[in-house]
């Protein structure tokens, strides 16, 4: 099988209960698996493995007309790479886990809450600013937007090692579960609900880890 093979999502590397799996699609939902896995576990190997599901999906998102979730794509990787340099700093200064404040956390749910109807409608007309590159209208814009805009910070509060990242990875997950169920990405769904049980460990993992600090500090 050539490279451009491999990217074209109608290529079936394997059927489950009469649903074709692309190569791309299995690949890239097993390095997310594995990326979520090493999160949850608190282990850095989350990062360069997690590149790895990033590269993949943008592809499988533009081909879908998951358009915020492909830009998504492109804010992962930057974050990623952040996080894997902040991560091997922690390794060495042993930066502990921390916890939002409530003042902070209403400011998160405010941010989520604005960024989601901004880009929500951005992404609902994108087919009329641009076209030639986004012939078709982005499904669930709204939905997806919520996706990307709550990934983002999910995604930067774990690369500071902020405990409320698994909270909100835990809501994106079951949103997505449905999403890319609707959107007959079957194998993508279920590596969302995957990522859900991922998610739920990583937030008792992380907890555990953050209780046993305090304790040492007390």
């Amino acid at each position: 099988m050539d490279i451009i093979n491999f990217f074209d999502i109608t290529n079936v590397f394997f059927t489950i209960a009469n649903y074709p799996v692309s190569y791309i699609e299995f690949i890239g939902s097993l390095a997310g698996i594995i990326a979520v896995y090493y999160a949850a576990k608190s282990d850095i190997k989350t990062w360069p493995i997690g590149l790895i599901n990033i590269i993949l999906f943008f592809i499988i998102f533009y081909k879908v007309q998951l358009y915020s979730d492909m830009f998504l794509q492109c804010y992962f990787f930057g974050i990623s790479i952040y996080g894997w340099i902040y991560w091997i700093g922690r390794e060495k200064e042993h930066k502990p886990i921390q916890i939002l404040n409530l003042m902070q956390r209403i400011k998160l749910a405010l941010i989520v809450l604005v960024s989601t109807i901004l880009f929500g409608y951005f992404i609902s007309n994108i087919h009329v600013y641009f076209p030639a590159l986004f012939p078709r209208p982005a499904a669930f814009a709204y939905a997806d937007s919520f996706v990307a805009v709550t990934s983002v910070i999910a995604n930067t509060l774990m690369a500071r090692r902020i405990f409320e990242n698994w909270f909100l990875w835990i809501v994106v997950d079951i949103i997505c579960v449905y999403l890319y169920f609707s959107k007959d990405i079957v194998f993508v769904s279920f590596e969302y609900f995957i990522f859900l049980c991922l998610a739920v460990f990583g937030h008792f993992s992380w907890w555990n880890e953050y209780s046993k600090i305090k304790l040492k500090t007390v």
